[in-house]
């Protein structure tokens, strides 16, 4: 369907809902990223807001919530009126935190249904890296390692149970080996951890790994995908090895649950207008982003089965400790 009958229909659905909803945005949209600027949520949804704002021709203002790995920005919005006026970018872990959560004895902050999935924008494998150490030069001599003595290798994260924490620890479960996790409070200082030898693994995405590896900072030792990377050919997955563990880290665009249909209709139509948008996949190249498009149906599945998948992962980690 062509994004013109897409529109139509979503004018259609507007015919029939209340006064209020037909004149939507009526006013400016706040788009909540519940991370510090510069990683990948905020970059996502700075360009998805600009290329929204051209067909629903209202300011599209990006917010920065952070705190509690994305669970205080989520939450927010949760509790936002649904009326497509707030909505929420969002990574991978928005799935985790609540039954993370669950797992150390709390109230989740928020929960999955309280959400409507709008779209998913971009999909994409994380990537082991290692410290430049000739005994850490492969995924085998690591493991091998970490068998004859658990816990004597180490791997940084953002925090308990964020991307790099829960892609690590999956990795674990697959060998049968016990790991170290070290948790830092940024991704740039988890980073740069395994650059300077004082963490021996650490994950991120393709183009960060990318870019470290390049510079001898680290050695990619393996991607957490079904497939090789063409940024990165030599390097092989981690099921190659065989070792059956993947983690990818996707964006996607959320509104509160209870959001009407026309309202929702014609936020899935504005997604897919920027997805079809040449400027649009430019900008996401330029950030080395993957865009893998679902419509909010569509991703809904995905996130079902993502979420099964990921809170089996989960569900084998160590909670921490609880004050």
């Amino acid at each position: 369907m062509t994004f013109g009958k897409c529109l139509l229909a979503a004018v259609a659905g507007l015919a029939t809902a209340p006064a209020w909803a037909q004149e939507f945005p009526s006013r400016p949209i706040t788009l909540v990223v519940p991370f510090a600027p510069g990683g990948l949520a905020d970059q996502v949804g700075r360009v998805l807001a600009t290329q929204m704002e051209k067909t629903l021709h209202q300011p599209i203002v990006v917010t920065n919530r952070p705190g509690a790995g994305g669970a205080i920005g989520t939450a927010a919005v949760a509790r936002a009126p649904a009326d497509g006026h707030t909505l929420l970018i969002s990574l991978t872990s928005h799935l985790i935190l609540p039954e993370a959560e669950r797992m150390q004895g709390k109230k989740p902050t928020y929960e999955l249904e309280q959400f409507q999935p709008v779209a998913r924008i971009t999909y994409e494998p994380t990537v082991l890296m290692g410290a430049m150490r000739p005994e850490d030069a492969t995924v085998d001599k690591i493991v091998a390692r970490a068998r004859a003595k658990p816990g004597s290798v180490s791997y940084s994260s953002t925090g308990y149970f964020a991307n790099a924490h829960v892609g690590v620890d999956g990795f674990a479960q697959a060998a049968g080996i016990q790991l170290l996790h070290v948790p830092y409070q940024g991704g740039s200082q988890a980073l740069m951890a395994v650059a300077g030898g004082q963490v021996d693994l650490s994950t991120g995405g393709p183009a960060t790994a990318a870019t470290f590896a390049k510079s001898g900072k680290v050695k990619a030792l393996a991607i957490l995908g079904t497939d090789r990377l063409p940024s990165m050919p030599d390097v092989p997955t981690l099921k190659e090895l065989g070792y059956d563990s993947t983690y990818y880290v996707w964006s996607g665009l959320f509104a509160p649950a209870g959001t009407p249909p026309a309202v929702m209709a014609a936020l899935r139509a504005s997604v897919r207008a920027a997805a079809n948008d040449a400027d649009f996949k430019r900008n996401l190249e330029r950030m080395e982003a993957t865009l893998a498009y679902q419509d909010g149906p569509e991703f809904g599945g995905f996130l079902k089965e993502e979420g099964k998948r990921l809170h089996a992962v989960v569900g084998k980690m160590n909670a921490p400790a609880t004050p």
